[in-house]
């Protein structure tokens, strides 16, 4: 986004000045803007220092200038920025919990937003009087401004008693100083968030995924750009739909691809080396394990699925004859949350690199 920026912005003419941070691994060659590279998705001190000097930046600007923000998913955990009594290292702790949970990313960012110094639309507080323009690539079911990066420029007041309670129904207890945080961190002014521009959503991947399947004599079913859940669960529910056009021809009839998107969640309970889309995927699988012809895919658009080098996995039938030979245990791999290592072990991973872009969970599946 930041090289896109820099880019149009020079064909104009013009000269811009900025600070970018994103993930380790995940920067690329920009002349004016500076690129920070930190830690995703329990933030560092790096993503501490960069928070910090945007809002820095931010500050410094004057009614006659004009900032232009680039956000997308991620930024929850790159752009951390304490509120005032709140150490990074109670924010890693809290971030942690958060991920172990099983806590929707509506519900995280919630409570991410009530311990920030930047969030919340705190960064457009800080830009004003200056222009204000943001432009969004959108990583959350719905596409709700506020909740990509837990929304810095875009202003809302959080209830701390809703926060409170979110930590109280996923068993998280904080300390004191925490929830002293919680009650007293509020924009200091609402504002306007300025204008604001969504660039790319999940559903414009699904549709761009329609449409090839098209071009290969599939008849494509998008099942929705905003499913959430514990992955295990939904991929459950993904194998009986696939069942159902297989023995009904409903939603729709095969050959087919059911797409789909959002962001799952994943109650971690065992070693927790997988991510998400690998134990739905593993779920769906054994799910569908009597079934012939079905094979899927699932991935996280970024590249990089929870905290492994993977952005996903896939599968077809021939996956449960590996698994006999190699003596992979696939039941025993779901219920530590270790799909990751069923996958590895059996040459399915999907394995990219940073792709530089989000749009949230993908997934295929495939009936012939």
């Amino acid at each position: 986004m930041a090289a896109a920026f820099e880019a149009a912005w020079a064909r104009e003419g013009g000269i811009c000045e900025g600070l970018v941070v994103t993930r380790y691994g995940h920067a690329v060659p920009t002349s004016s803007i500076e690129i920070i590279e930190a830690a995703h998705p329990v933030p560092d001190e790096a993503g501490l220092n960069a928070a910090r000097r945007i809002l820095a930046l931010a500050q410094e600007a004057g009614p006659d200038d004009l900032v232009v923000c680039l956000i997308s998913g991620g930024a929850s955990a790159l752009l951390s920025l304490p509120a005032e009594g709140v150490t990074l290292e109670d924010k890693q702790g809290l971030n942690r919990a958060l991920l172990k949970s099983g806590a929707p990313i509506g519900e995280m960012n919630l409570v991410r937003k009530s311990l920030s110094a930047i969030k919340g639309g705190r960064l457009a507080a800080a830009v004003h009087p200056a222009q204000l323009v943001t432009y969004l690539i959108s990583d959350v079911p719905g596409d709700d401004p506020a909740s990509i990066g837990s929304g810095p420029t875009i202003p809302e007041r959080v209830d701390p008693e809703a926060v409170i309670s979110i930590l109280d129904k996923h068993g998280i207890q904080v300390s004191a100083h925490v929830m002293r945080a919680m009650r007293t961190n509020v924009v200091e002014s609402s504002g306007e968030g300025g204008v604001v521009h969504m660039l790319a959503t999940p559903k414009m991947a699904l549709d761009a995924a329609a449409a090839k399947a098209r071009e290969l004599g599939l008849m494509p079913m998008i099942l929705g750009d905003a499913i959430e859940g514990e992955a295990r669960e939904v991929g459950r529910v993904m194998a009986g739909i696939a069942r159902s056009v297989r023995q009904h021809g409903e939603p729709v009839a095969a050959p087919c691809v059911l797409l789909s998107g959002g962001e799952t969640t994943v109650t971690v309970r065992g070693s927790g080396r997988g991510g998400r889309n690998a134990e739905f995927l593993l779920s769906l699988a054994l799910a569908l394990r009597s079934e012939a012809g079905m094979s899927a895919i699932a991935c996280d658009t970024d590249g990089i699925d929870g905290s492994e080098d993977n952005a996903g996995a896939w599968f077809d039938h021939a996956l449960f004859a590996a698994a006999q030979e190699r003596g992979v245990d696939l039941a025993a791999h779901l219920a530590g949350n270790d799909a990751y290592s069923a996958f590895e072990q059996l040459d399915r991973l999907v394995v990219t690199g940073p792709t530089l872009t989000n749009v949230n969970d993908f997934r295929a599946v495939l009936i012939r």
